[in-house]
């Protein structure tokens, strides 16, 4: 348990500006999320809040944790996350599922969170590599 650990906070010591760049851009992602799924009555969180909880304390440390595997890894292990993550909200009542919404009438009410953790398990590949491409675009120089 003790080489699980240091492993994790290892992996969670990065450059501060890095750590800027994920909360932004996830806090921002979050928002807009959550502001697509109420105006397309898909889901939504139950208390906007829920954006920090889920988008910057929740998803960033997974980020940082799978940020330096290949895409196929990150998608796989933030499949786990947020397989967790959905059944988890929607269990809770923390989030809103719209009755009869769009992913309801292509998949059935009971895919619903499937189909929700598999389209956010993107999240973890797509959201390392856009906070990398941001990072190096403002604080690396182009070697010479």
């Amino acid at each position: 348990m003790k080489t699980i650990l240091h492993w994790a906070i290892e992996k969670l010591k990065v450059d501060k500006k890095l750590i800027l760049i994920y909360i932004i851009v996830y806090f921002v992602w979050g928002l807009g999320m959550n502001a697509f799924g109420s105006y397309m009555q898909i889901a939504k969180f139950t208390y906007w809040w829920q954006i920090i909880t889920c988008y910057l304390l929740y998803m960033i440390p997974i980020s940082l944790w799978l940020r330096q595997l290949p895409f196929h890894a990150q998608y796989a292990y933030g499949l786990v996350a947020m397989a967790l993550l959905e059944f988890g909200g929607y269990a809770l009542h923390s989030s809103y599922a719209y009755p009869d919404n769009i992913l309801d009438k292509l998949f059935s009410p009971q895919n619903f969170s499937l189909g929700m953790a598999l389209f956010f398990a993107l999240y973890f590949p797509a959201g390392n590599w856009v906070v990398d491409k941001i990072y190096t675009a403002i604080f690396k120089k182009p070697s010479q």
